[in-house]
C-alpha cells in the first residue's frame, strides 16, 4: 500500500489554498483585520505584525493561496496588476535587457516603453511564439524574458518549457503573465518559469469588484527581493479586497470549467458563421498554436477575439455596440460576458503602426465569455452581426 498523498484537484484546492479557521473564533472565513497598526507588548515584541503596509493577516492569507494555486513557494498581492508588473522591473538597472513578447496587454508595453526605456532598460519586443527568437537577441545584459501566454488580444500560445530551455543556465528570468489562462488550465512554475504574474482583477478575483495583481514564485532569494519592493514601495491592496479575492478564489476551479464551456461553445460557432472572418481561439485545432496550447494547458479558456469579413471600423464599433448580454466594458474574466475593441480601448495606446504590424487592426473584437448559458450567448452574438 503506497504511503504516498495524493495531491488535491483543483476546485478543492481553491477552496481551501492559504485559508485556515480562525483560531479565536473558529470562523470559518478569514477575517477582514481592518487596522493599520498592532499593539506591541514591548519594543519589538509584536505578534508577528507591526504596520499593515508590511503585512496584514488578511493579506497574509491571500498571499498563501497565490502561492497554493501556482504550485509555487511564495506569493505577492499588489495593488494591480500593473504595480505587479513593476515590481519585476524594479529589480532591474540601466543598462540591463528584456526580451518581450511583442503581443502584450497594452498596458504592460506601455509601462515598459515610456517609463523604463528611457531608464536605460532596453527592450526587445520579439515572436515569443518560436524560442529561437528569443535566443536570437538573448546576450550577457538579458536579465529578464517576458511572456504572455495566451496574449492579449491576439491568443497566441508560447510554449514555456522551450523558452525555460532556452535560458537554461542564463541569469534571466523568466516571467509569466498567466492571467487569462489562470492557474486552474496552466502551471508556468512547473514549465519552467520563475515568476508567475496575474492581474488578479481578471479571473482570480472573478466578479469585476476588486482591482489587484499578484506575483508567485518558487524562489525564495526571487521572493524576497520582490517582498522588499512591495514593503518599500507600498502598492499592495486594502484587506476587504483580499478579503473579496480569498472569496472569489473558492470558485475559480467551477467558474473556469464553465468560462471554457462557453468559450468553446461560441468560438466554434463564431467560426461557422459567414460573416466572421478569422477568429483567434487556442482551442481550435486550425489555430497555429493548437498543439502547444493542448500540451501546456488542460482547457483553452473563456477569451476569444475574432475579425469581421467586413473590415471596415463601422462594422466592428456597430457589432461592439449592438450586444446586449456582452457589455461593453474593458477588463474581462468576470462571471459576465464582456466585448469590447481593442484597437480603440485596451491597447489604443500601442502605436498604430505596431498594431498594424502585430495584426490588431479596426476589425478585431475580443470577447470575454462569462458564465451565462451558452445559448444566450450565441444568440446574443447572432443579433449584434445581424445588426
Amino acid at each position: 500500500m503506497s504511503n504516498d498523498k495524493k495531491s488535491p484537484g483543483f476546485s478543492t484546492l481553491a477552496v481551501h489554498a492559504g485559508v485556515e479557521p480562525d483560531p479565536s473564533t473558529g470562523a470559518i472565513m478569514t477575517p477582514v483585520y481592518m487596522s493599520s497598526t498592532y499593539v506591541q507588548e514591548g519594543i519589538g515584541q509584536h505578534k508577528g505584525y507591526e504596520y499593515s503596509r508590511s503585512s496584514n493577516p488578511t493579506r497574509d492569507a491571500l498571499e498563501a493561496a497565490f502561492a497554493a494555486l501556482e504550485g509555487g513557494q511564495h506569493g505577492l498581492a499588489f495593488s494591480s496588476g500593473l504595480a505587479a508588473v513593476d515590481a519585476v522591473l524594479m529589480t532591474l538597472r540601466p543598462g540591463d535587457e528584456v526580451i518581450a513578447g511583442d503581443d502584450l496587454y497594452g498596458g504592460t508595453r506601455r509601462l515598459f516603453t515610456t517609463h523604463y526605456a528611457p531608464l536605460g532598460i532596453h527592450f526587445h519586443f520579439v515572436d515569443t511564439q518560436d524560442a529561437a527568437n528569443v535566443e536570437a537577441v538573448l546576450n550577457e545584459r538579458t536579465r529578464l524574458v517576458w511572456v504572455e501566454t495566451p496574449t492579449n488580444p491576439l491568443l497566441r500560445i508560447t510554449d514555456i518549457a522551450a523558452v525555460a530551455q532556452v535560458l537554461a543556465g542564463h541569469p534571466a528570468k523568466l516571467a509569466v503573465d498567466n492571467t487569462f489562462a489562470t492557474p486552474a488550465l496552466q502551471r508556468p512554475l512547473e514549465c519552467g518559469a520563475d515568476i508567475v504574474m496575474h492581474s488578479v482583477t481578471k479571473y482570480l478575483g472573478g466578479h469585476s469588484d476588486v482591482v489587484m495583481g499578484a506575483l508567485m514564485t518558487k524562489d525564495a532569494e526571487t521572493d524576497a527581493a520582490l517582498r522588499t519592493l512591495q514593503n518599500n514601495v507600498g502598492a499592495v491592496p486594502g484587506p476587504m479586497d483580499c478579503f473579496l479575492v480569498l472569496r472569489g478564489i473558492k470558485t475559480l476551479g467551477i467558474r473556469v470549467r464553465q468560462h471554457c464551456i462557453n468559450g468553446r461553445a461560441v468560438a466554434e460557432w463564431l467560426d461557422a458563421n459567414p460573416k466572421v472572418d478569422t477568429v483567434y481561439w487556442p482551442g481550435l485545432t486550425s489555430s497555429p498554436n493548437h498543439e502547444v496550447a493542448a500540451q501546456q494547458m488542460s482547457d483553452f479558456g473563456g477569451m476569444i477575439s475574432f475579425t469581421l469579413v467586413d473590415d471596415s471600423l463601422a462594422a466592428s464599433r456597430k457589432v461592439c455596440e449592438t450586444t446586449k448580454l456582452f457589455a461593453l466594458a474593458e477588463s474581462l474574466g468576470g462571471v459576465e460576458s464582456l466585448i469590447e475593441h481593442p484597437a480603440l480601448m485596451t491597447h489604443a495606446s500601442v502605436p498604430a503602426d505596431q498594431r498594424a504590424m502585430l495584426g490588431i487592426n479596426d476589425s478585431l473584437i475580443r470577447i470575454s465569455c462569462g458564465v451565462e448559458d451558452p445559448e444566450d450567448l450565441i444568440d446574443d452574438l447572432a443579433q449584434a452581426l445581424d445588426a
